[in-house]
């Protein structure tokens, strides 16, 4: 099943609130991922660019992106990023692929 990686910015209002009344967000955020048919594997609070980091799966990023909009729409989240991760094992098949179609490719 792929595997994404989501990172984000907490918006003002989960800061203050999450400071106001203290909790551990996995089971929250673990719900609305299953609803949507993803699951989440990992959810870390990171310092540097971003407040967060998830590891989930899901069958397409479709499932990861209406989740996303959940906590966008809450404004729980005030800016959140997702990209595809693949195994060193899958990324083989990838780059098996890319040298199959390689000879396609024409320069301008």
């Amino acid at each position: 099943m792929p595997i994404f990686i989501q990172t984000g910015k907490m918006s003002e209002q989960f800061v203050h609130e999450l400071s106001e009344d203290p909790e551990n967000r996995f089971k929250a955020v673990s719900d609305v991922m299953a609803a949507a048919g993803a699951t989440l594997k990992e959810y870390y609070f990171t310092t540097g660019e971003t407040d967060w980091l998830m590891i989930i799966e899901a069958d397409d990023l479709d499932a990861v992106a209406a989740a996303s909009l959940v906590a966008l729409g809450a404004n729980g989240a005030a800016s959140v990023s997702t990209c595809q991760a693949w195994t060193a094992a899958e990324f083989k098949a990838v780059a098996a692929k890319a040298g199959e179609i390689a000879s396609k490719y024409r320069q301008p």
